[in-house]
Formats: C-alpha cells, sequence, structure tokens
C-alpha cells in the first residue's frame, strides 16, 4: 500500500466517521466501538 492510498482511506474513514456523528449522534458509534473491544479479546483468545 502506498502512501497516497493510505491517506485516501484515512480521509474517507475519518469524514464517514464525522459524517455518521453529525446526522445519527455519537450513541451507537459508542455501542460499536465496545462491541470492537470485545471482538479484539475474543480474536486474542484464539491467537
Amino acid at each position: 500500500m502506498t502512501n497516497t492510498i493510505a491517506i485516501v482511506l484515512g480521509v474517507l474513514i475519518v469524514g464517514a466517521l464525522i459524517t455518521d456523528v453529525m446526522l445519527f449522534g455519537i450513541e451507537h458509534l459508542l455501542f460499536l466501538g465496545k462491541k470492537f473491544f470485545e471482538l479484539i479479546e475474543w480474536i486474542a483468545f484464539w491467537r
């Protein structure tokens, strides 16, 4: 992955998160964050 592709992907992800928070609020984003950390712990168990 080149630096240009990484920067574009990063900008798109941050832009999508900002748009999501502006339109729908932060509550479901916090829920997804908690579930993501639970998934990371579950995956680490199987490592």
